[in-house]
């Protein structure tokens, strides 16, 4: 079985991205599911491979994947 990085995805920021990792080394910020799937693709994911909500692959903090810009 190939391996599947386990993915962090932090609160958003004051500017309303989210930092994600992958392996604990820094991917980028995401401003949307798209920038985070491009994430995933880099670290290996096939598209259309994994659900964002899966608890096993992504660790979601400060609010799950509906949660994208500014903190309220």
């Amino acid at each position: 079985m190939p391996h599947q990085p386990r993915i962090v995805v932090y609160p958003p920021d004051q500017t309303g991205g989210r930092r994600v990792r992958a392996d604990g080394e820094i991917l980028g910020m995401a401003y949307t599911t798209r920038d985070l799937e491009e994430f995933l693709r880099r670290a290996g994911l096939e598209p259309g491979s994994y659900d964002i909500t899966d608890a096993t692959l992504i660790e979601w903090r400060g609010g799950g994947p509906e949660e994208w810009g500014m903190p309220r």
